[in-house]
This record gives structure tokens, C-alpha cells and sequence, in this order.
């Protein structure tokens, strides 16, 4: 597997739409960076939040999720309870071709104030908005900024395309949009 550069992004995002909306190159202007990179895209996180309660003393299950352990806001500033967590989305929305998977991690200026952003590979022939999992492992509230940089997701190439695909399987998340809990 080889790792896409700028140029291989940029002509898949024209050619096959893998990301959209796309922002060629960098963007910073008194926010956290978007954009384009060297070697990855760094994707912005929507103003849709869903934020881990525990008003209800619920037991997290990922067999049997309750979407009641959430509370539902639309917002440019989500702040996370202290040892909690919060869901999102990606503004923007990723069409993965069938030879490449895509690995995401976080940006560093999350990472340096104790927040990490996780999200699992996309997989080839995979499409929606990304649902992103921001944890605040510190002791006090943490901001996350909406239609900011939120993470970076490295593309890689594998030598030939594989026999199946997460579209072939009509995998649970195929074309999810909005912030998506847990399914079985």
C-alpha cells in the first residue's frame, strides 16, 4: 500500500468525487486547519453534536445502545463534559474508490488540550458523512469549534483492488448522513 499525495486527493476528488465539498490546500485564517495536505485531507467537524449523558444511569451497550444516554445540539462551540465524550459528523461527505482505504487521526491541537478525535477506516467502496468521536480525557470541560479542522484522513492505495468491497456487503453504515449511533 502506498500513501496518496496532494495530487492523487486532488484527482480523485475531481474525477470520483471522493471528498465533498473540497477545499484545495490549506485553510487556517484564525481557525483550526482544513483542507488539502501534503498527504491527507484534513476533514471539518459539522455543527450537529451528540453528547454522552448519564442522567439516566444507563449501562453503554453496543448491542443494545440507547440513543437516551444523548443530548441532541446544533452548535458552533459543543463543550464536552470533563472524562466524557461526544459524537459528530464531518461536513464533508467521502465516496471511497474500491483500491483505497482510508485511515483517520486526529489534529494535533486536539490532541495537545487532551482530546482525542477517533474514527474507524473507511473502507473501499464506503460513502457518507464520517461520524467522528471526540473523548475529552481531562478533568475539565473541552471545546470542540464546528466548520473547523477536526482530523486528518491519510488515503491509501493498495496494490490491486480488493475482491470485496464494503459496498459489495452493504455494510450497516453504507451512505449514512447526520451524526450515526451504533447499529446491529
Amino acid at each position: 500500500m502506498a500513501i496518496l499525495s496532494d495530487i492523487a486527493i486532488r484527482k480523485l476528488a475531481q474525477e470520483h468525487k471522493m471528498v465533498e465539498p473540497f477545499v484545495e490546500g490549506q485553510r487556517r485564517d484564525g481557525v483550526i486547519s482544513y483542507g488539502l495536505s501534503s498527504y491527507g485531507y484534513d476533514a471539518r467537524v459539522a455543527d450537529e453534536f451528540k453528547i454522552f449523558t448519564n442522567v439516566d444511569s444507563a449501562v453503554v451497550d453496543p448491542k443494545n445502545f440507547s440513543s437516551n444516554s444523548f443530548v441532541d445540539r446544533k452548535t458552533d462551540v459543543c463543550v464536552i463534559p470533563p472524562n466524557s465524550f461526544a459524537l459528530a459528523r464531518t461536513v464533508e461527505y467521502f465516496r471511497i474508490p474500491r483500491d483505497v482505504l482510508v485511515i483517520c487521526l486526529g489534529k494535533s491541537t486536539y490532541a495537545r488540550c487532551g482530546i482525542i478525535v477517533n474514527v474507524t477506516p473507511l473502507e473501499p467502496e464506503w460513502e457518507g458523512h464520517v461520524t467522528l468521536e471526540f473523548s475529552n480525557t481531562t478533568p475539565l470541560p473541552a471545546k470542540i469549534y464546528a466548520n473547523e479542522g477536526a482530523c486528518q484522513f491519510l488515503f491509501l492505495r493498495g496494490d490491486q483492488p480488493c475482491e470485496v468491497s464494503y459496498g459489495d456487503r452493504a455494510g450497516k453504515y453504507m451512505r449514512q448522513t447526520g451524526v450515526t449511533l451504533p447499529r446491529l
